[in-house]
Formats: structure tokens, C-alpha cells, sequence
């Protein structure tokens, strides 16, 4: 198993940081249109050993759009609701964990979907969390996952696919691997986020089984 050379401890500097990158970083939108405005949160949470984790979630078998894939908390948003007001109530209906506004430290770029959506992704320095609660109506399990694994040699993985002129991107966590828009949330987090990078990618594909 593949295990990240660095090390990010959940500290105060490490949020420094952080809010310093994403204060640098010039977001882009997406126009609406016909596309459904959502939102989702990146929280930034600690684990067991103090190491600096997302948040990430397998969405309930059940669920009639899109079951059992690998998501970050979050949902469409509600008219009147910002950005971050949908992330938070998403992030505390779905996995328990209640975000204050104070607690976001910056936004990434709006990302398309071909299922018809134009996702915005909040980033959000959670603070001490207790044990994190699955809705079951909406969340079969509830990861952790180190930021530093973001880090891996073959992060992210491009392929190409005969129904579109963009590569297909994913990234390999949990023994598994996640594919966009997901990944491609995940992919800006790492660059924008964790390294200061102004790395785009809401040019990066779905899989054609994501698209509807």
C-alpha cells in the first residue's frame, strides 16, 4: 500500500497556509445557463494521528441519482443560499459536521457536470470534529482521508475515450479509484490548495457512465 513521504499535520500553520493559497489564487465561474448551481465542502478535518484529512463519502446505494459513488459532501443549491450556506448544510445533513462561516477559507473553480450541474467547491478549515454520522438516507460510509495521500506519483490518471476530445481524469485513494468531477475537486484541491498551484481542470472529462 502506498503510503504519502509527506506528512501534513492538522496545525495553525498548515491553515496559514492554506488561506494564504487560495487568497492568491484567481477562481474561475462557470456560466449557469441551464445548469443546476451545487455546491460541495472540502473540509479539512484531523484524524486519529493528527494528520490533515478530507472529508469523503460513499453516497448510499438507494439513492436515485447517482448511487454508491464516491462524492464530497454536498447537493444543489437552494434559492436565496451562497455558495458556502449550501456547502455547510450539506456537509451537516450528510456527515453530521456542523462548518461555521469563519471556518471557510476559500473557494476553487465552478466545475460542469454532464449530468447538469455547475458545482462549486468550498474549502473549509473544520476546527476539532468529533466522530463524524452518516445520514443513511443519503451516506453508506464516512473516510477520512490524509491530504498527503493526494500527493501519490500517479495522481491524477488521464485516459482518453472515443466520445469526447478531453481525457477522462481520476485518481487512485482508498484502494479504488475515484473518477471526476470528484477527482477533478480533489485533483485543484491538491495543486491549488495544498501547493499553491494555478492548476485548471474543469476541462477534465467524466466517465460516459457519469454523464446522465
Amino acid at each position: 500500500m502506498y503510503r504519502a513521504a509527506v506528512k501534513l499535520p492538522y496545525d495553525p500553520s498548515l491553515r496559514g497556509r492554506f488561506k494564504s493559497n487560495l487568497d492568491g489564487f484567481e477562481r474561475r465561474r462557470h456560466p449557469r445557463g441551464e445548469l443546476t448551481a451545487a455546491s460541495v465542502a472540502l473540509a479539512i478535518v484531523a484524524d486519529d494521528q493528527d494528520r490533515a484529512c478530507f472529508v469523503l463519502t460513499r453516497r448510499a446505494p438507494k439513492l436515485k441519482d447517482h448511487p454508491g459513488q464516491w462524492a464530497l459532501p454536498g447537493g444543489r443549491r437552494e434559492p436565496a443560499e451562497t455558495e458556502s450556506e449550501t456547502a455547510r448544510r450539506e456537509c451537516r445533513e450528510e456527515v453530521g459536521l456542523a462548518l461555521s462561516p469563519e471556518s471557510q477559507l476559500g473557494l476553487l473553480d465552478d466545475y460542469p457536470t454532464r449530468s447538469g450541474f455547475v458545482i462549486t467547491p468550498v474549502v473549509f478549515w473544520a476546527g476539532p470534529s468529533d466522530e463524524l454520522t452518516a445520514n443513511p438516507a443519503e451516506v453508506s460510509a464516512i473516510y477520512r482521508v490524509p491530504l498527503a495521500d493526494l500527493d501519490h506519483a500517479d495522481i491524477p490518471q488521464l485516459r482518453s475515450i472515443p466520445e469526447s476530445d478531453q481525457p477522462v481524469i481520476s485518481v487512485p485513494l482508498l484502494g479504488t479509484r475515484i473518477h471526476a468531477p470528484t477527482a477533478a475537486i480533489l485533483y485543484q484541491l491538491r495543486e491549488v490548495v495544498v501547493h499553491g498551484r494555478s492548476t485548471r481542470v474543469a476541462h477534465y472529462e467524466q466517465p460516459v457512465w457519469a454523464w446522465s
